[in-house]
């Protein structure tokens, strides 16, 4: 547990960091790091590094992707993800005997998966020039405080296994204390901002309820789709990057469902008003 919590106090330094500059290039970056290492994960558990041009493909597009999101046009987005596309297809041509059909469709699945979705971030900061940051953190918080909040509820209070064949310790009680927990939290989150740090803002506090259950909701879809491919795979963690929790898509994971989603809400509609 002390290894799990300094652990946990290390990314935390890191992540405030990257929010603190992340107007600058610092958070392409690490998103685009973050995502190179995701890939290699995944392409080590399914057992897809053998195709090496395709990890190379892989690699460069999950690299590039974020700062094109960043930096670049939308002319530019389609013809570089156009491109990996088709250069990780053609790549299977020289390992389709080393490689199934199966494991390479998901070899070129999982760089585009990962980084779209990782670069959502980068695409939440721009949505504002002066919240960006703050929905940056909300968006993490919402992921893993749902994850924090549901196993100490299921760890006190659950009785019945939410998906035992996928997740043996996740419980109905934990999910349920996560979501409630979760939209509670968003409400406390803003409520704090507008009140000391954005004294000329609003906010929703009934959307921001629903929003965070949401989240949660969400975050735990992504968590148990990670945990199914590890099983599959037979594997226990994905890595040890994260000395206590594993590598990067088991903590992670929640992520990659959670930022797109409050990407594509807050172009919607606006959070602080």
């Amino acid at each position: 547990m002390l290894t799990r919590i300094i652990s946990s106090l290390v990314g935390i330094v890191i992540g405030v960091t990257v929010i603190w500059f992340a107007d600058t290039a610092v958070l392409p970056a690490a998103v685009a790091l973050l995502t190179m290492l995701g890939v290699f994960e995944l392409y080590r558990a399914a057992g897809c590094l053998e195709n090496k041009i395709m990890t190379a493909l892989a690699m460069v597009f999950s690299g590039a992707y974020p700062f094109i999101t960043v930096y670049g046009s939308s002319r530019i987005n389609t013809l570089v993800t156009t491109a990996a596309v088709m250069g990780m297809f053609a790549s299977y041509m020289p390992y389709h005997k080393k490689i199934s059909y199966e494991k390479h469709a998901f070899g070129v699945l999982v760089p585009l998966l990962l980084s779209m979705s990782m670069s959502s971030i980068c695409r939440l900061n721009a949505l504002t020039e002066r919240h960006g940051g703050v929905l940056i953190l909300l968006t993490l918080c919402g992921a893993w405080i749902a994850d924090t909040a549901a196993y100490f509820t299921g760890t006190f209070l659950g009785k019945h296994k939410l998906c035992p064949e996928i997740s043996p310790k996740k419980t109905v009680e934990g999910f349920i204390g996560g979501v409630v927990f979760d939209g509670l939290f968003f409400i406390l989150f803003n409520f704090i901002y507008v009140s000391f740090f954005a004294k000329d803002c609003g906010v929703n506090y009934i959307s921001s309820f629903f929003l965070g259950m949401i989240c949660a909701a969400l975050g735990t879809v992504g968590d148990l789709t990670a945990s199914l491919i590890k099983r599959q795979c037979g594997i226990k963690d994905y890595g040890k990057i994260m000395p206590g929790h594993g590598g990067f898509m088991d903590r992670f994971d929640s992520v990659l469902f959670v930022a797109p989603f409050m990407y594509a809400y807050l172009s919607v509609i606006n959070m602080y008003i």
